[in-house]
């Protein structure tokens, strides 16, 4: 069932929880509206993949922990082998026609990360005060440009949020219990795993491409990541390309790719670990960067399924959420400057290129994989004709 929708889940994490709800609450009845918004909330609240954690959600409360297993692995491995190919053939296309295929995926980064970027200004900043954390946390990491500055401003938003929106961000109505099979204990020895590696992780010194190194740039990226699939790329290209670990233009083109497959974003975390140069098997490196940023994610979510009613009760969470939502916009945003367009863009064709599909999926509304068709078809036309 999850391996099914792993292989025909087009459309990123918003289209997901569309094609999950359709599946598990209206189709098969294993939960009602009410349930599933609840476990919604958790998994937008949360830092993590939202789609992957309510799919991984389902599958503990259904058949517990080996249902959730079972649900993570049918979701991601069709999109996880797909990028572990494209990354094994990547390296051939460095020139001719394959050049202009990799420069298409870099023009899909541009429209895909613009887009995105527009959608969670709306959603996330939707008042002044917001959309002032977000322009501060942009200039933060554009102005600082250090390792810690994506943290510096995750913080700062926190900070912020607290200050500035507590009067405008309603704290939500205590919900229900959810039918966990395990209790208290258990959930905090999994939040104990979680903080234990994330200081792990903060503190292993980002030096040389490891496979102890990456795992950490890995789970801090899974750790951190809120509000979507989309801000793990300013995430992993602090960690991956500003380290030298991975050159720009191999990170973007494996952005790109990721459109065109269905299943979640962090996928593209096969395709990163296979080219980062770890000194480890290749396979074996992409499945440890595939685990690594996806398991913070879902120690976060078993961790605080038996406590959900109690952290939504604590005085403060909303506002500082929403200021931390607010940040991540602007990390995105200084993303998509750099290094999105400063790599992706290299003449105005291209600026063409990417309007184009900008409009395909804003006014269009068009799928993913039409998207990538168009760019790396028009990349590929002009590349034939000189």
């Amino acid at each position: 069932m999850f391996l099914r929708l792993g292989l025909t889940s087009f459309g990123g994490p918003i289209a997901h929880l569309g094609y999950f709800r359709e599946e598990f609450v209206a189709r098969r009845g294993w939960l009602d509206d009410a349930r599933y918004a609840q476990l919604l909330a958790i998994c937008q609240f949360l830092p993590g993949p939202a789609s992957s954690q309510m799919g991984f959600a389902i599958g503990l409360l259904r058949a517990g922990w080996r249902g959730a297993l079972a649900a993570f692995a049918g979701f991601t491995l069709p999109s996880a082998l797909l990028m572990f190919g494209f990354a094994s053939v990547s390296a051939r296309l460095d020139r001719g026609p394959g050049a202009a295929l990799v420069h298409g995926l870099k023009l899909v980064a541009v429209a895909v990360v613009a887009h995105g970027l527009l959608g969670m200004a709306r959603q996330m900043t939707p008042d002044l005060r917001r959309a002032a954390i977000a322009a501060i946390a942009c200039l933060c990491v554009l102005w600082l440009g250090t390792a810690w500055s994506q943290l510096a401003a995750i913080a700062l938003g926190a900070v912020l949020g607290a200050m500035l929106c507590a009067r405008t961000v309603a704290s939500p109505a205590s919900p229900d219990a959810l039918p966990v099979r395990y209790g208290h204990g258990v959930a905090l020895a999994w939040l104990g795993v979680f903080a234990s590696l994330l200081a792990a992780a903060l503190a292993w010194p980002p030096r040389e491409p490891g496979a102890g190194a990456m795992a950490a740039a890995f789970y801090r990226a899974g750790a951190l990541v809120f509000g979507g699939g989309h801000v793990v790329l300013p995430l992993l290209q602090e960690s991956l390309v500003d380290t030298g670990w991975i050159p720009s233009g191999t990170f973007l083109a494996g952005y790109g790719a990721a459109q065109a497959v269905p299943g979640p974003m962090f996928s593209i975390a096969a395709y990163l670990g296979a080219a980062t140069p770890t000194g480890w098997p290749v396979p074996a490196s992409a499945t440890l960067a595939l685990m690594a940023v996806f398991l913070p994610g879902f120690l976060l979510l078993a961790a605080t399924l038996p406590f959900w009613r109690r952290v939504q009760a604590v005085r403060g969470a909303a506002p500082m959420l929403a200021g931390v939502n607010a940040a991540v916009v602007g990390l995105l945003a200084a993303a998509l400057y750099d290094p999105v367009w400063t790599q992706g863009i290299a003449t105005w064709r291209d600026v063409a290129i990417v309007l184009v599909a900008f409009a395909m999926l804003l006014r269009w509304r068009a799928g993913a994989p039409w998207v990538v068709a168009w760019c790396v078809g028009a990349s590929m036309a002009l590349h034939l004709l000189g």
